[in-house]
């Protein structure tokens, strides 16, 4: 009985990694796709110095990370990493969360905007601009154009929720996912840095409501799920309790997560403390939403 027990756990790691191997295998390979095929329809005025990430002159554009096909098409989210619109966490804030998605039967399209240097409209616009492909290419990658959702971090928590509040009816998202999301533009309770390289060192009152997404949400909005640390410092836990009673308000469905600990921009870092309930409860939440 000894001798079957150490050979079982000497093979089941082997099995494990043939598994993995397998699934990486029937995978297709991630896809680069430029946004804006026609030109862009405005700029941030950077466009001149050459895109070049290492001075955070980003050319907008997606990596498509599709899951094993399937007869059924699958659903998709677009992923907005976080940076305080002054750079982009690419990593664990976006690239990263590749394998959970596809692991649920989602494609996961992980969206390079261009940050805003004060010109507000550019993000956002990007961001419409990858809901626009995805549902463009829908039947090429065998995704559900209906199926088509947002999620983001931080500074592009903000983003992902301003698509959510602010989006034409054709580009609204079907669902939003916000982790530790920036949605107050006044000045007492927001992240300095997201406003000022959005809207500007002064930006009129009209501009802080307009950008203020818990001040958007209309019956439209929809569904959210929240995830945050109570002990966040860099952007506080207000904001994401005044867009929550929002959605609540207007009768849109809504899941808020608050941990106890862990601060700000753990994204999916496995030294986060609560990262498995995360994932555990974000599992669940999509399993319910795509019922």
């Amino acid at each position: 009985m000894a001798m079957a027990i150490r050979c079982f756990m000497w093979i089941f790691p082997l099995l494990l990694s043939f598994k993995a191997r397998a699934d990486a295998a029937a995978a297709p390979a991630p896809l680069d796709v430029d946004l804006w095929e026609n030109g862009l329809p405005n700029s941030n005025g950077m466009e001149s110095q050459g895109y070049d990430d290492a001075k955070k002159n980003f050319k907008p554009s997606i990596r498509v990370y599709l899951p094993p096909k399937a007869e059924k098409p699958a659903k998709a989210v677009v992923i907005c990493p976080g940076g305080g619109y002054s750079n982009l966490a690419t990593e664990h804030e976006g690239y990263g969360w590749a394998t959970f998605f596809n692991e649920q039967g989602i494609a996961a399209i992980v969206l390079k905007y261009r940050l805003p240097n004060g010109h507000h409209e550019v993000p956002a616009s990007d961001a419409m601009e990858a809901i626009r492909l995805a549902k463009k290419h829908a039947a090429e990658w065998n995704i559900d154009p209906a199926g088509i959702g947002i999620m983001g971090f931080s500074a592009g928590g903000h983003l992902a929720s301003t698509v959510a509040t602010h989006a034409p009816d054709e580009l609204r998202p079907t669902f939003q996912i916000l982790f530790y999301p920036v949605i107050l533009m006044d000045a007492n309770v927001t992240h300095s840095g997201s406003r000022s390289k959005l809207l500007g060192d002064n930006p009129s009152v009209e501009m802080e409501n307009l950008y203020s997404n818990d001040r958007q949400v209309t019956d439209a909005t929809p569904p959210a799920f929240i995830a945050l640390s109570g002990d966040d410092r860099a952007v506080k836990p207000i904001n994401s309790i005044k867009y929550y009673m929002a959605l609540l308000e207007h009768g849109a469905s809504a899941a808020m997560f608050i941990y106890p600990t862990g601060g700000h921009g753990w994204g999916n870092r496995t030294n986060f403390r609560y990262n498995q309930e995360v994932l555990t409860e974000l599992r669940g939440w999509l399993k319910k939403a795509f019922e």
